[in-house]
């Protein structure tokens, strides 16, 4: 009993000890941090009110957890809410994405959706799947797109190896395009062996020459891999127009310096235009010597400011004839996203797709193009309402990048351009990248894509028709500000070709 007694004594002694000793360490720290934060300068909060002034920035910092999870409602949030990413959650799995009671959606939203369902809809037995489309018809080797929902592009570098190969694995499942974003090809690309669309940005990583211009032997080099099916100019992309590619150096790792030909640790700065590229004329010419060279159709991305400067670009496709048009648009909004760009483009610069698509799809029917040149859309489309809406529109193809992020297993942590993703979708920090599993999230890309044609297809089904290319834009609706919905096709008139066609 009494030794029991004097093991109690001597833990109470040692606890006692223990307090005390932990407590003295936290008034010297408090101490130290009360001095440094009198002494320092930057910051008034901590000057005048030193040691808990430090806690505004932590508060700051946990408040973006806490609005995440447990303040905003399920339609809140920006730029995508709690519903869009679960529905991209629940889809990955191939489990199913019905939910129960009723939509939490707000109808009355302007800019808000409605598909107009048809009396008669088709019989299950009538129902039919979306057909590939040809792109390129008159390039050596045209491209049978077999899907209308796409990867758009993100560059090895902005992501990391695993998202890559993820994403290549997923897509050659899924029967989807995957572009390369700006940064080249690298061989996590090409082994999962599905169709690739190399794109060529300002700083032409992967097919420039030792002075930085266009290298027509690294475009043959690159066009001979099979997998290569389509080349895209990237003039523009929506979160950043008039601004080039951004990488941090810290996200340039050897490897990626040797894939762009930068030095490691070196920040990735492309220029904000292509240098060769001064008019419609020489965009032209550029995208005639890439196809001539490569044999496979090209295409170019860009950002509408206006539709103005555009009616030039297709009277001077009418006088040197179609043969010399690009075989694709993007057409990306100004709400896309990027993994690094200054804040006032991010929020001021570019048209929203809603508006840019359909003014570009309609200057090319006008024209007489569309056959000739496919429109694809890209920006902010990651759930199945969003990807009809396009095709609504005229759009002849969805790409979509930041709903492939969240199929990888993104959270809008916001950490893109930190290198410090949770994930180990956008760092390169080995430890980080070992939670993304390639062989768990392969399928969860493909079961995402698979999911998004599925419903899109039931979408379609609704409003009438047999597959999705033959919605058309009187079969959707758009919500005025007054909270009425007002037809599609009287927001914007028919377009003399896509409409009309049944």
């Amino acid at each position: 009993m009494g030794n029991a007694m004097g093991y109690a004594t001597s833990l109470l002694e040692t606890l006692a000890f223990l307090f005390v000793f932990l407590l003295g360490l936290a008034l010297a720290a408090a101490c130290v941090m009360f001095v440094i934060d009198r002494m320092q300068t930057h910051d008034a909060i901590r000057r005048n009110y030193p040691v808990i002034g430090r806690f505004r920035k932590i508060f700051t910092e946990l408040g973006e957890f806490f609005r995440q999870y447990f303040f905003a409602m399920d339609r809140e949030e920006m730029p995508f809410n709690r519903a869009q990413r679960n529905w991209v959650s629940h889809s990955t799995g191939g489990k199913g994405n019905t939910v129960a009671f009723g939509s939490t959606r707000n109808l009355n939203v302007p800019g808000t959706p409605i598909f107009m369902n048809a009396v008669f809809p088709p019989l299950d037995d009538q129902f039919g799947k979306t057909a590939p489309m040809v792109i390129g018809a008159g390039a050596r080797e045209p491209y049978a797109a077999p899907s209308i929902f796409n990867i758009s592009g993100m560059s090895y570098g902005a992501i990391s190896k695993p998202a890559v190969q993820s994403l290549a694995h997923g897509a050659k499942e899924a029967g989807v395009w995957l572009n390369t974003g700006e940064g080249g090809l690298s061989p996590f690309h090409l082994e999962g062996g599905c169709d690739i669309v190399y794109q060529i940005g300002t700083a032409k990583y992967g097919v420039r020459d030792e002075n930085g211009n266009l290298s027509d032997e690294k475009l043959r080099e690159v066009a001979a891999h099979p997998q290569v099916k389509m080349f895209e100019i990237k003039l523009s992309q929506g979160a950043k127009p008039g601004k080039g590619g951004i990488l941090p150096g810290e996200k340039i790792t050897p490897e990626i310096a040797k894939i762009r030909g930068l030095k490691p640790g070196e920040d990735g700065i492309s220029p904000n235009r292509h240098r060769e590229v001064d008019s419609f004329a020489d965009l032209l010419d550029l995208v005639s010597h890439i196809r001539e060279v490569t044999g496979k159709p090209v295409g170019f991305k860009t950002v509408l400011g206006s539709a103005e400067p555009w009616f030039e670009f297709f009277e001077l496709i009418k006088a040197r004839g179609a043969e010399s048009a690009p075989d694709f648009i993007t057409v990306d909004g100004g709400e896309g996203g990027t993994g690094a760009a200054p804040m006032p483009l991010i929020d001021l610069v570019g048209l929203p797709l809603r508006e840019a698509l359909v003014r570009m799809v309609d200057l090319r029917d006008i024209y007489g193009l569309h056959d000739r040149i496919r429109i694809v859309a890209s920006g902010k489309l990651v759930v199945p309402g969003d990807v009809a809406w396009a095709i609504c529109a005229g759009a002849d193809f969805v790409t979509s990048a930041r709903g492939f992020m969240f199929s990888l297993g993104c959270i809008q942590a916001l950490k893109c351009n930190k290198n410090t993703c949770p994930t180990g979708i956008t760092t390169h920090d080995p430890r980080l990248q070992k939670g993304l599993v390639v062989k768990e999230k392969d399928k969860r890309v493909a079961g995402y894509a698979k999911s998004i044609v599925k419903e899109v297809e039931t979408i379609a089904h609704s409003v009438g028709v047999a597959e999705p290319r033959l919605m058309r834009r009187r079969h959707v609706r758009i919500v005025q500000d007054d909270g009425r919905s007002v037809s599609m096709n009287e927001i914007w008139p028919s377009n003399p070709v896509g409409d009309a066609a049944e």
